[in-house]
């Protein structure tokens, strides 16, 4: 399964944190939301580090600039 994608990963987050928000989460759910949090931050971290080493290799995706 291709990774999936930085707007998608944030959604995904935003989504998750209304939930925790609301305050009207059983514990299970609750700590269920913040391992699955944990996993999303960590897959934006990897994707955010796979597309830095790209573009620093200067094989970034067309319309992305090369970092200086």
């Amino acid at each position: 399964m291709p990774p999936e994608g930085l707007a998608a990963i944030v959604e995904r987050l935003e989504r998750a944190a209304a939930e925790l928000r609301a305050g009207d989460l059983d514990p299970g759910r609750a700590a269920a939301l913040v391992d699955e949090c944990a996993r999303l931050a960590a897959d934006a971290g990897a994707q955010l580090d796979a597309e830095l080493r790209a573009a620093d290799a200067g094989t970034a995706a067309p319309g992305q600039l090369r970092l200086a």
